[in-house]
Protein backbone atom coordinates (compact mmCIF):
# COMPACT_ATOMS: atom_id res chain seq x y z
CA UNK A 1 0.00 0.00 0.00
CA UNK A 2 1.34 3.58 -0.56
CA UNK A 3 0.29 6.41 1.06
CA UNK A 4 1.20 10.01 -0.51
CA UNK A 5 1.19 12.75 2.35
CA UNK A 6 1.42 16.75 1.60
CA UNK A 7 2.90 18.66 4.21
CA UNK A 8 2.54 22.10 3.96
CA UNK A 9 6.37 22.97 4.62
CA UNK A 10 6.99 20.65 1.05
CA UNK A 11 4.93 23.27 -1.00
CA UNK A 12 7.14 25.36 -2.64
CA UNK A 13 6.67 28.18 -5.25
CA UNK A 14 3.13 26.64 -6.11
CA UNK A 15 4.41 23.46 -6.49
CA UNK A 16 3.45 20.38 -4.18
CA UNK A 17 6.02 17.95 -3.30
CA UNK A 18 4.62 15.16 -1.74
CA UNK A 19 6.07 12.07 0.55
CA UNK A 20 5.27 8.89 -0.78
CA UNK A 21 4.90 6.09 2.84
CA UNK A 22 4.98 2.44 1.09
CA UNK A 23 3.44 0.03 3.75
CA UNK A 24 3.03 -3.70 2.87
CA UNK A 25 -0.86 -4.82 3.20
CA UNK A 26 -0.29 -7.16 5.72
CA UNK A 27 1.57 -5.17 7.96
CA UNK A 28 -0.97 -1.77 7.89
CA UNK A 29 -3.95 -4.63 8.71
CA UNK A 30 -1.81 -5.86 11.63
CA UNK A 31 -1.25 -2.42 12.67
CA UNK A 32 -5.49 -1.59 12.40
CA UNK A 33 -5.84 -4.51 14.08
CA UNK A 34 -3.50 -3.62 17.26
CA UNK A 35 -5.33 -0.38 17.13
CA UNK A 36 -9.10 -1.51 17.40
CA UNK A 37 -7.60 -3.93 20.56
CA UNK A 38 -5.99 -0.91 22.33
CA UNK A 39 -8.68 0.96 21.82
CA UNK A 40 -11.45 -1.12 22.50
CA UNK A 41 -9.16 -2.05 26.21
CA UNK A 42 -9.18 1.37 26.97
CA UNK A 43 -12.76 1.69 26.28
CA UNK A 44 -14.89 1.82 29.39
CA UNK A 45 -17.52 -1.28 29.84
CA UNK A 46 -20.45 0.50 28.52
CA UNK A 47 -18.57 2.48 25.57
CA UNK A 48 -17.26 -0.55 24.14
CA UNK A 49 -20.05 -1.33 21.85
CA UNK A 50 -19.09 2.61 20.49
CA UNK A 51 -15.44 1.65 19.13
CA UNK A 52 -15.04 0.95 15.63
CA UNK A 53 -12.44 0.16 13.32
CA UNK A 54 -10.29 3.17 12.35
CA UNK A 55 -9.90 4.19 8.36
CA UNK A 56 -6.85 4.05 6.52
CA UNK A 57 -6.54 7.78 6.83
CA UNK A 58 -7.79 8.65 10.32
CA UNK A 59 -4.77 5.79 11.56
CA UNK A 60 -2.32 7.53 9.35
CA UNK A 61 -3.79 11.16 10.51
CA UNK A 62 -3.63 9.92 14.15
CA UNK A 63 0.49 8.32 13.56
CA UNK A 64 1.21 11.34 11.77
CA UNK A 65 0.02 14.59 13.09
CA UNK A 66 0.46 12.79 16.95
CA UNK A 67 4.17 14.19 17.55
CA UNK A 68 3.58 17.59 15.84
CA UNK A 69 0.01 18.67 18.17
CA UNK A 70 2.40 17.54 21.07
CA UNK A 71 4.87 19.37 20.29
CA UNK A 72 2.27 22.60 19.22
CA UNK A 73 0.71 21.80 22.21
CA UNK A 74 3.38 21.91 24.44
CA UNK A 75 4.26 25.51 23.76
CA UNK A 76 0.98 27.10 22.92
CA UNK A 77 -0.99 25.21 26.07
CA UNK A 78 -1.15 28.60 27.90
CA UNK A 79 -2.20 30.49 25.64
CA UNK A 80 -5.32 31.35 24.39
CA UNK A 81 -8.08 33.73 23.99
CA UNK A 82 -9.23 35.15 27.18
CA UNK A 83 -12.72 35.25 28.14
CA UNK A 84 -14.17 39.03 27.46
CA UNK A 85 -15.06 40.61 30.24
CA UNK A 86 -19.06 41.34 31.37
CA UNK A 87 -19.68 45.16 30.23
CA UNK A 88 -23.18 46.86 31.63
CA UNK A 89 -22.51 49.42 28.59
CA UNK A 90 -22.34 48.40 25.24
CA UNK A 91 -18.71 49.28 24.57
CA UNK A 92 -16.80 48.90 21.90
CA UNK A 93 -13.02 49.43 23.31
CA UNK A 94 -12.09 46.66 25.71
CA UNK A 95 -9.53 46.51 28.45
CA UNK A 96 -7.38 43.44 28.04
CA UNK A 97 -5.94 43.67 31.57
CA UNK A 98 -9.76 43.56 32.54
CA UNK A 99 -9.69 39.79 31.38
CA UNK A 100 -7.17 38.24 33.98
CA UNK A 101 -8.13 37.34 37.36
CA UNK A 102 -6.62 39.70 39.86
CA UNK A 103 -5.27 37.59 43.23
CA UNK A 104 -2.78 40.30 44.48
CA UNK A 105 -5.35 40.99 47.83
CA UNK A 106 -5.56 37.40 48.09
CA UNK A 107 -1.78 36.84 48.30
CA UNK A 108 -1.49 40.00 50.33
CA UNK A 109 -3.95 38.03 52.81
CA UNK A 110 -2.06 35.21 52.82
CA UNK A 111 1.85 36.70 53.35
CA UNK A 112 -0.43 38.58 55.94
CA UNK A 113 -1.70 35.08 57.79
CA UNK A 114 2.13 33.83 57.56
CA UNK A 115 3.38 36.94 58.97
CA UNK A 116 0.97 36.99 61.73
CA UNK A 117 1.22 33.32 62.11
CA UNK A 118 5.12 33.20 62.65
CA UNK A 119 5.11 36.22 64.95
CA UNK A 120 2.91 34.61 67.54
CA UNK A 121 5.29 31.29 67.38
CA UNK A 122 8.00 34.02 68.46
CA UNK A 123 5.76 35.28 71.23
CA UNK A 124 4.79 31.92 72.43
CA UNK A 125 8.42 30.44 71.97
CA UNK A 126 9.82 33.63 74.23
CA UNK A 127 7.44 33.33 76.92
CA UNK A 128 7.71 35.64 79.69
CA UNK A 129 10.21 37.89 77.15
CA UNK A 130 8.17 39.93 75.12
CA UNK A 131 10.38 42.88 75.08
CA UNK A 132 12.98 40.41 72.97
CA UNK A 133 9.76 39.04 70.64
CA UNK A 134 9.13 42.61 70.28
CA UNK A 135 12.95 43.90 69.58
CA UNK A 136 13.08 40.04 67.27
CA UNK A 137 10.12 40.72 64.90
CA UNK A 138 11.20 44.94 64.15
CA UNK A 139 14.65 44.01 64.02
CA UNK A 140 14.90 40.61 62.07
CA UNK A 141 11.37 40.44 60.63
CA UNK A 142 10.36 43.54 59.74
CA UNK A 143 14.10 44.83 58.33
CA UNK A 144 14.40 47.99 61.25
CA UNK A 145 18.20 48.74 61.81
CA UNK A 146 19.01 47.92 65.70
CA UNK A 147 20.07 51.69 65.77
CA UNK A 148 16.76 52.71 65.00
CA UNK A 149 15.17 50.20 67.28
CA UNK A 150 17.43 51.33 69.99
CA UNK A 151 17.03 54.88 69.31
CA UNK A 152 12.79 54.41 69.35
CA UNK A 153 12.68 52.56 72.79
CA UNK A 154 15.84 54.79 74.21
CA UNK A 155 18.53 51.85 74.83
CA UNK A 156 21.53 51.18 74.38
CA UNK A 157 22.81 49.18 70.88
CA UNK A 158 25.12 47.13 72.89
CA UNK A 159 22.03 46.36 75.10
CA UNK A 160 19.74 45.36 72.09
CA UNK A 161 22.52 43.30 70.11
CA UNK A 162 23.24 40.85 73.57
CA UNK A 163 19.49 40.54 73.88
CA UNK A 164 18.92 39.46 70.02
CA UNK A 165 21.36 37.00 70.40
CA UNK A 166 19.47 35.75 73.63
CA UNK A 167 16.48 35.42 71.92
CA UNK A 168 18.06 34.12 68.55
CA UNK A 169 19.62 31.15 70.63
CA UNK A 170 16.22 30.93 72.31
CA UNK A 171 14.27 30.41 69.05
CA UNK A 172 16.50 27.90 67.53
CA UNK A 173 16.10 25.64 70.63
CA UNK A 174 12.63 25.73 70.29
CA UNK A 175 12.77 25.16 66.62
CA UNK A 176 14.65 22.13 67.32
CA UNK A 177 12.88 20.85 69.76
CA UNK A 178 9.59 21.34 67.81
CA UNK A 179 11.20 19.22 64.92
CA UNK A 180 11.62 16.22 67.60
Amino acid sequence: MKIRVLYEDNIKNGHKNYTTIEIPDGDYSVMLDIDYEQRLAEAKPEKKAEVKRCETLQEMFDLMNNKEYNHWRRYHRHLGNPKTPYRKDDEVEIDVMDTFADNSQEIERSLQNEYESICSWIRTALGKKQDWADMFIAVRIDGMSIREYASSIGVNENNITQKLKRATKKLEQEYKNRQI
